[in-house]
């Protein structure tokens, strides 16, 4: 069994799949995964791409018409807290499959600005983001849910050194 989590990285925007973006992208996951209490070895795929690819997978995979910051595709239905165990592993890689994610790179960039903050910054914030999406976290109320997401991800951000 493997010890250690695959995160493969892949682009369809040039140069986004740059090596300082993918050690983030995985250092961020990583320690997402740890703050939420997940060891055992998982896989989450990554799929970095622009405004109008990220449009494009939105509007195909769930029917909103317009692009997005970033995209989330759990393999399980989980509730924040619950987390997959041994027996969800794959047999053959002996991985967790915890799902998909997709980045628009514009809306880091664009988002960076609009908030002040570094891509650096933004692109971690969206991964973590994805992470807890990916966990069973979610957003749709204002209400507990909401704040229970968002407490989480600043707990992330400021292991990472990048809180606000």
């Amino acid at each position: 069994m493997r010890k250690t989590h695959y995160i493969p990285i892949t682009a369809d925007v040039p140069g986004a799949a740059n090596d300082a973006n993918c050690a983030l992208i995985r250092r961020t996951i990583r320690t997402a995964l740890a703050a939420e209490g997940l060891t055992a070895p998982c896989e989450v795929d990554v799929l970095l791409t622009d405004d109008d690819g990220i449009h494009e997978i939105n509007r195909e995979l769930r029917q909103v018409d317009r692009p997005t910051d970033v995209l989330s595709f759990p393999e399980f239905e989980l509730t924040p807290g619950q987390l997959p165990g041994p027996e969800d592993a794959d047999p053959g890689t002996g991985l967790i499959p915890l799902g998909d994610m997709v980045l628009s790179m514009e809306r880091v960039a664009a988002q960076a600005r609009e908030y002040g903050h570094s891509k650096r910054r933004e692109l971690s914030y969206l991964v973590t983001h994805s992470v807890l999406h990916l966990l069973g976290y979610d957003h749709l109320d204002e209400g507990p849910m909401k704040a229970q997401m968002r407490a989480r991800e600043e707990a992330i951000m400021a292991l990472l050194g990048l809180e606000r």
